[in-house]
């Protein structure tokens, strides 16, 4: 397959990179056509270096905000100058050397047959180079993972929160760019929104590389804010995608589980308090009922989420 027929955007987001985008610039494979570098207000010599490789290299560009916007805000600018630029295949790299531009081919590959709509990065498929993760980002990141396939409903995919990925220009323009996290959350944010589109998913097996970088994402900033995003993000893919696009057994499970198993808690905790403070015990009723309405409720979530597992788009919206 010659690449060089494909039009391929890169886009690179920049922050405190002066250390390396110089290297990376350099390292990108002929075929691309377009490198789109979005300096994110960085306070080093970041836009001097890409400004000076851009004198040499045409296919360099370079775009200053003049506020930072995060790596999400910079990305949305990044994938409508790509767009602008009619690219077919839009590729995410990061300008700090930790993706290794030798596996872009394996990334759009998938995208060029038609096989998927967007393709990400699996570091965690490859064990020699998980070991040199370090331990604290590997625990962050599995943890991170499990709650992000379960917001986003892609539970085939590993690693949902690699942000070394390709995406189909088709598939892009469909995405409502405004809506995008702008922070650390956005490729999140980015599969919930494919999600409801129906858009295939493919992993494909991309080790990391760790030189020693200081991540510029705060960890306790991450433990506040992830949760309450991700708890949204599944709502309203629960609302969207089961009672408003559609209804089906599943509705009927979470609209018979919920109500159940909030009276048997609340119920419950109420009647146990009570008599509590009475010092004697519940009668036996009182303690079945609650109790026999959370295991029925348990034992119908768990056959939601079976649903809800399988229902992960399988195929690209390309073979629609």
């Amino acid at each position: 397959m010659d690449l060089v027929n494909y039009h391929v955007v890169i886009v690179i987001p920049a922050y405190r990179v002066e250390r390396d985008i110089g290297l990376v610039l350099r390292g990108l494979p002929h075929f691309i056509r377009h490198i789109v570098v979005v300096d994110d207000a960085s306070p080093d010599s970041t836009s001097e270096i890409v400004s000076n490789a851009a004198k040499t290299d045409g296919r360099v560009t370079l775009t200053r905000h003049a506020q930072n916007q995060g790596v999400g805000g910079a990305m949305v600018t990044g994938f409508r100058k790509a767009l602008e630029l009619g690219a077919q295949i839009v590729v995410k790299l990061d300008g700090d050397g930790q993706m290794d531009p030798a596996y872009i081919p394996a990334l759009i590959t998938p995208l060029i047959e038609g096989k998927a709509d967007y393709v990400k990065g699996n570091r965690f498929r490859d064990f020699q180079a998980l070991q040199q993760m370090p331990i604290l980002r590997r625990i962050g990141n599995l943890g991170l993972s499990f709650l992000t396939k379960a917001a986003t409903g892609y539970w085939n995919i590993f690693d949902p929160t690699n942000g070394y990925f390709a995406i189909r220009a088709e598939t892009l323009a469909q995405l409502p760019l405004d809506k995008i996290d702008r922070g650390y959350y956005f490729e999140t944010s980015m599969l919930s929104y494919l999600y409801l589109l129906g858009a295939f998913v493919k992993d494909v097996p991309i080790p990391a590389r760790y030189r020693g970088e200081i991540s510029s994402m705060s960890i306790r900033r991450a433990l506040f804010e992830f949760p309450a995003k991700l708890a949204r993000t599944l709502l309203r893919r629960i609302v969207l995608k089961y009672f408003i696009y559609d209804f089906s057994m599943m509705s009927i499970y979470l609209l018979t589980a919920v109500p159940l198993l909030l009276f048997g808690l609340i119920f419950g905790g109420v009647k146990w308090i009570h008599y509590a403070n009475l010092g004697v015990p519940a009668p036996t009723g009182t303690v079945i009922l609650p109790t026999l309405s959370v295991i029925l409720a348990i034992q119908i979530l768990l056959s939601a989420i079976d649903i809800d597992i399988n229902a992960a788009p399988r195929k690209s919206m390309a073979q629609d």
